[in-house]
């Protein structure tokens, strides 16, 4: 008589113990993990392919001298009759996400990614105390978008590659040192290097949102990574506000040093609350790797139309939020950093409400949010454009520009985590080096254009770029599935 096979335990998970009765010839097959012959053919395997073996081989099976190779196969796949009944849920088959934990990669993601975004409304400060020309100061930002460019490259690949609880407290950690030097930096050189170390290091909010993707279902996968987004767009913008009010208060050095001092706070805590669940690990070596992140935009076209998108969308918000400090800071207005920080928190209110396009790209709405948000970006700068005449014009358009902006990003990343499960800290690297080679150009670009255009000079490359986006955006929205 032929045992019967048992098919279909959840994916992912592996089952603590056999039958009693029949654990010496009932082979255990888990329908949602690859084949032995899916080794070779990734993802190709389901349910339906399992077909029933002759009678022949399974009484076969029987006898202890020959085990049959499908046995010993599926064996690793499955846990021994004495495997404990708990085990860790790998990142094949992630659980749902719960709301606590969202809030909490959500906050910490923030208070990474604020770093690189202090020195934006401190940037005359920083002309002042090391003697940088006003058009120059901008080099600031810039250099410390270039480095997170290479974490980006660097550093989130390791995410498919080694514990990522790990790395991710290794790595902010390792920031809160980066921040001790810039708040003890006595000239621009030092200052300069100790950006770069925190531009490097900031990257570490990439790999929790990978880590957060890989924990959330695939039916809430965009709610999460717009939780999170939400958190990392709240940092960046309120990154202003807290740095403007703590330089009035203290002066621009005590930023850097209490953000030093949460970071340090915050990498304790996740790890000790940090889920330290098992995931697949690639098995490319580290030179493979970074290899990788250019062959996956050889292969997936979803991935190369959102990066671009990323690297105008991106252009345009830096050039906003680098220059926005110099018309607010100058006659006639001449706002306190306090005050030029508090546009900040106009831009949160927008972030806030772009959260919700992470729950439209589920629903498979990922291109008709695109599209408004982009024509929303565009009509941002027309209200903006009015900055040094009007405090309430410069509000409504900062909060147009940030709910357009994030509402992009949010959709960009909430589409390619679908391409590549097994590659996501890699794809998240690929998409943001464009994100952060598009807030370095802004932040150059900008400061140099006031010095030679003024505010409109500025605002007229903030539209160019936004109308470009735009433009990629229906011309490439037909071709191919998203």
């Amino acid at each position: 008589m032929v045992p019967p096979c048992k098919i279909g335990s959840p994916a992912g998970q592996t089952d603590g113990a056999s039958d009693a009765k029949a654990a010496s010839d009932v082979a255990v097959v888990d329908a949602s993990v690859p084949t032995p012959a899916a080794a070779h053919h990734q993802n190709q395997t389901s349910a339906s392919d399992l077909k029933p073996a002759p009678t022949s081989l399974f009484a076969s099976a029987s006898s202890p001298k020959s085990p049959p190779k499908w046995k010993s196969k599926a064996q690793s796949h499955s846990a021994s009759p004495s495997a404990p009944a708990s085990l860790p849920v790998p990142a094949s088959a992630p659980s749902s996400l719960s709301a606590s934990k969202a809030l909490l990669f959500s906050a910490a993601s923030g208070l990474a990614v604020a770093n690189i975004y202090y020195a934006q409304p401190l940037l005359d400060a920083l002309a002042s105390e090391f003697g940088v020309a006003p058009a120059a100061v901008g080099l600031v930002v810039t250099v410390t978008q270039i480095c997170y460019a290479l974490g980006l490259l660097l550093l989130v690949p390791l995410g498919d590659l080694l514990n990522r609880r790990r790395l991710i407290v290794v790595q902010m950690l390792l920031s809160a040192g980066a921040l001790l030097i810039v708040g003890t930096a006595p000239s621009a050189p030092v200052l300069l290097a100790g950006m770069a170390a925190v531009g490097l290091l900031a990257v570490v909010t990439q790999v929790l949102v990978a880590y957060a993707s890989t924990l959330a279902s695939s039916a809430e996968r965009g709610r999460v990574v717009g939780v999170v987004q939400s958190g990392i767009v709240i940092g960046i913008l309120l990154a202003r506000t807290f740095a403007g009010t703590l330089t009035d208060l203290a002066g621009w050095r005590s930023v850097y040093l209490t953000s030093a001092l949460l970071m340090f706070a915050t990498g304790a805590a996740l790890y000790r609350i940090l889920p330290d669940v098992l995931h697949k690990k690639t098995e490319l070596s580290y030179p493979q790797l970074l290899r990788s992140v250019f062959a996956l935009f050889m292969e997936e076209r979803l991935l190369r139309i959102r990066a671009v998108l990323a690297f105008l969308i991106f252009t345009a918000f830096s050039t906003l939020w680098t220059g926005l400090v110099l018309p607010l800071s100058a006659p006639p207005l001449s706002l306190s950093h306090t005050a030029v920080g508090a546009f900040g928190l106009a831009g949160a209110a927008g972030a806030l409400a772009a959260a919700r396009a992470g729950r439209l790209a589920d629903r498979g709405l990922g291109q008709r949010t695109t599209g408004l948000a982009l024509v929303l970006l565009l009509a941002s700068w027309g209200f903006i454009g009015f900055t040094p005449h009007s405090l309430a014009a410069a509000v409504i358009g900062v909060i147009l520009l940030d709910l357009a902006v994030q509402a992009v990003h949010v959709t960009n990343q909430s589409l390619i985590f679908t391409v590549r499960p097994e590659a996501r800290s890699r794809l998240t690297a690929g998409y943001m080096i464009f994100y952060s080679l598009g807030s370095a150009t802004g932040a150059i670009v900008s400061t140099g254009l006031y010095a030679i255009g003024g505010w409109s000079g500025v605002c007229l490359f903030g539209a160019a770029v936004s109308g470009l986006a735009l433009l990629f955006w229906a011309l490439t929205r037909g071709r191919g599935s998203e």
